[in-house]
This record gives structure tokens, C-alpha cells and sequence, in this order.
């Protein structure tokens, strides 16, 4: 079995629980270990248990608890080079030392006690992004977000999950009237950005199955996007679609900001 739940996930912090009964890893480590050590604590695992944290990218909200984490724990690091490079290239970041770092390369494949974890590049305005598929036995599990779109190569990785956490960042409509500067809202808008609500429903009707037992909407902005809007937009592309299946019939929710989500079991 492996359990999945977000620490949190949003665009000001991000952290996915990733575990079975003997192993333990985090995607990102966007908060302070206070809170991701709340959060373990709540599903019942140490902070020292942590066997692995794997990063996809090099940005504050995927990376801000990382200094303290090593400082008082040492539990490895997993990054591609660019990330490593951009990571250690910052503020208290510097404090982090190159042993602390297990350099891959996407599209490679890490075993931590019993998971098999798998990365794939991602498009996003970072050194050298990428995401994370879980896998133990046949059960796989994945965490995708802050990609500004997706291929092909993006969908074949993401086919065949049990379970996923999945960008919907934003409402296309509500960052386009909103306060944001025009420069961020065509950084956000581009390729290299985030999926807005409706691009994460498009992804979603591409890699449905049958054995789906939770999907997270996640890393919502707080500005420009509103929970009960990413799940009904998304709801409403599933079932407008030509995808066999009702999107009020998935079991999808929205990744609560902070705090945790619902604990999916696969």
C-alpha cells in the first residue's frame, strides 16, 4: 500500500507526503520544518523517518524548509544538477553542503526502501524542473504541478496512477482582471508557467482510469483562484468531454492551502 497526502499546497508552500509502512519520503519542503513535522506528526511519521526529500525545482515555495531540515536532520536530498545548482546558489541555502544533494537526471528512476521513485521534466520558468511518479509493485502515485503545459511525454508518465496530486493553479479569468503586474500574468499565462483550471481538467480527461482513488487539485494561487471554482471548472471539462466518465463521480478534491489533505490509501 502506499499512503499520499499534501502538507500543504499552494503558491505560497508546497509539501506531498509520499509513504508505505517502511519508507517515507516528501516531494518539496516549501514551509518550515515546524509545520512539515506537524503535518508527518499527523499521519503518525517523525520528521526523523523521513528516508528521502526529492525536489522538483528550485523555487521558494517548493524549497524554503530545506536549510533547517538539513541542519538538524541531514536526511538526503534529491534534485537534478540545475536544481542543486540553483538551490545552493541562495541565501541561507548556501548552508546546505554538496553531500546533502543526490543529483539525477529526469527521466530516472531512485529506489528508497520499498518505493521506486521515477522524475520527469516538466515546463516551468525554473533551472531544471521536474516531477515525481511513486511507484510500489503495481500501485503508482504522482505529484505534477507548476507546469505551464503539457505534451505528450507529460501524459504518458501520468498514465496508469491510482492516485495524483495535479496543478490547477489558476482561473484564466480572474488573473487577467486581477492586481498582478502584466509582466507576472504572461509569465504565469506562458508555457513556462502554471495550468489554469481548465488545462487541468484537459490533462485529467487524458489520463482517467478506472482505478483512480484520489486526485488533488493543488498549488491553487490565493489571488486568482478560489477552491470550489478549481473543482467545479474542473468537474464541469470531465464531464463536457468524450471521457466514459462524470466528473461529480471522481474522487476529486481540492489540496487545502495549508494543512492537510485527505489521506489517500492505494
Amino acid at each position: 500500500m502506499i499512503r499520499m497526502a499534501t502538507i500543504a499546497s499552494g503558491s505560497s508552500g508546497n509539501c506531498t507526503y509520499i509513504g508505505t509502512g517502511d519508507t517515507h519520503v516528501i516531494i518539496d519542503a516549501g514551509i518550515s520544518m515546524k509545520r512539515i513535522r506537524e503535518g508527518l506528526n499527523e499521519l503518525d511519521v517523525d520528521l526523523r523517518d523521513l528516508d528521502a526529500i526529492f525536489v522538483t525545482h528550485e523555487h521558494s515555495d517548493h524549497i524554503a524548509g530545506l536549510p533547517m531540515i538539513w541542519k538538524h536532520h541531514q536526511i538526503p536530498i534529491y534534485s537534478t544538477a540545475g536544481t542543486m545548482k540553483a538551490v545552493r546558489g541562495a541565501g541561507s541555502n548556501r548552508a546546505i553542503s554538496d553531500e546533502a544533494f543526490h543529483v539525477i537526471r529526469a527521466g530516472d528512476e531512485v529506489t528508497i526502501g520499498d518505493l521506486a521513485i521515477r522524475s520527469f521534466p516538466i515546463s516551468h520558468d525554473a533551472a531544471d524542473p521536474v516531477a515525481y511518479v511513486a511507484s510500489r509493485g503495481d500501485r503508482r502515485v504522482a505529484v505534477a504541478t507548476d507546469m505551464g503545459r503539457f505534451d505528450a511525454g507529460v501524459e504518458k508518465e501520468l498514465t496508469g496512477l491510482d492516485a495524483l496530486v495535479i496543478e490547477a493553479n489558476h482561473d484564466i479569468r480572474m488573473l487577467q482582471a486581477g492586481p498582478y503586474p502584466w509582466p507576472l500574468k504572461q509569465r504565469i499565462l506562458s508555457d513556462y508557467g502554471h495550468l489554469s483550471n481548465d488545462a487541468s481538467g484537459e490533462l485529467l480527461i487524458r489520463i482517467l482510469n478506472d482505478h483512480m482513488k484520489g486526485i488533488l487539485l493543488g498549488h491553487l494561487s490565493a489571488q486568482n483562484n478560489l477552491p470550489e471554482l478549481a473543482y467545479e471548472t474542473v468537474r464541469v471539462e470531465i464531464e463536457l468531454s468524450d471521457a466514459p466518465y462524470h466528473g461529480s463521480d471522481l474522487p476529486i478534491e481540492v489540496a487545502p492551502r495549508a494543512g492537510l489533505s485527505r489521506i489517500i490509501e492505494v
